[in-house]
């Protein structure tokens, strides 16, 4: 689904966001929140309308070119109709693009931000390096050391005491989540692989955190479905086969004790979940769980465009 994007210098965005919405109502579907983000359903597609501080931002979107380039003709010639002439108005819209070209966050910017986070110490790095040299390309199913510095920052302020890890790999998100937990706290890390996962026992042993990790080897549901149904968990991380989110997910937050956080990771997918073009079951499942985490009524919610997409949800 091809979609594209304007940033449109203009004085009292706000009011003119509720003009097209106000104005397109008759034509089209439009919806708009308190914060002023209206989004416009035409015939031919969607725009979103969102006023900043003294800009609109513009997101146009599609089945086809042809729709796009309608949706985007109908949006423009209203939004400049309301500005007037002379006022010196622009929309110069961005070349057309999709779900896989999208950065989440600049790469540039990423960057930086990784670079400007706590580092890595020597063990953690020589991790980063033995993972690479014995998985190859599969190291990118490590978390970014931003990312580990995250977690351990997220288990400290929930002084947890009980953690549970979906997807342990050769051990680095473990090692940081078992590093800030509470004395005396544990981790029950869930995969399939012997192979990955010997590589992080080792590191557990040398990080001196393997008397705090619990590891089972057996299809993490199975694992999830026999823990006690008590509301006893104080922090989870699900990072492993993504068409089985949803369930690890309903797993885990049914037994979230009040408070307790589960951190969900790559929800995302490369950019793919915004564009409904792409409809790979991983993509159409997380983006179908993306949907349901912000409704559900269980959870406060927030998602962070760290690396391949964070989510956090707090159990109420």
């Amino acid at each position: 689904m091809p979609f594209a994007t304007a940033l449109v210098s203009i004085e009292r965005p706000a009011r003119y966001a509720r003009q097209l919405v106000s104005h397109l109502g008759h034509r089209a579907e439009t919806a708009q929140s308190a914060d002023g983000r209206a989004t416009i359903t035409l015939s031919a597609g969607t725009c979103v309308v969102a006023p900043g501080a003294r800009h609109l931002e513009l997101i146009a979107t599609s089945q086809d070119t042809d729709g796009l380039e309608s949706v985007k003709d109908v949006v423009a010639r209203h939004l400049l109709r309301f500005a007037g002439e002379g006022s010196g108005v622009r929309i110069d819209w961005s070349p057309t693009t999709s779900g896989d070209e999208v950065e989440p966050v600049h790469l540039a910017v990423a960057d930086y931000a990784l670079v400007n986070s706590t580092p890595p110490d020597d063990l953690l790095g020589e991790l980063i390096a033995r993972t690479r040299e014995a998985t190859g390309g599969r190291a990118t199913m490590q978390v970014s050391h931003d990312e580990g510095t995250l977690l351990t920052m997220l288990v400290q302020l929930v002084g947890a005491k009980s953690a549970v890890e979906v997807g342990t790999f050769t051990g680095y998100s473990s090692i940081c989540i078992a590093r800030g937990l509470a004395p005396g706290g544990r981790l029950l890390a869930c995969d399939v692989s012997e192979e990955w996962t010997s590589i992080a026992r080792e590191y557990w042993q040398r990080a001196g955190v393997a008397d705090r990790i619990d590891l089972k080897i057996a299809p993490a549901i199975e694992t999830l479905r026999g823990l006690p149904a008590t509301a006893s968990i104080d922090f989870a991380f699900i990072d492993a086969d993504k068409e089985s989110y949803p369930l690890y997910y309903e797993e885990i937050v049914r037994r979230l004790r009040p408070g307790g956080l589960v951190v969900l990771d790559n929800v995302l997918r490369g950019g793919r979940v915004v564009d409904p073009a792409f409809t790979e079951s991983h993509v159409v499942v997380m983006r179908e769980l993306n949907t349901r985490l912000a409704a559900d009524g269980r959870v406060d919610v927030v998602m962070l465009p760290l690396r391949d997409g964070v989510t956090i949800a707090r159990r109420r």
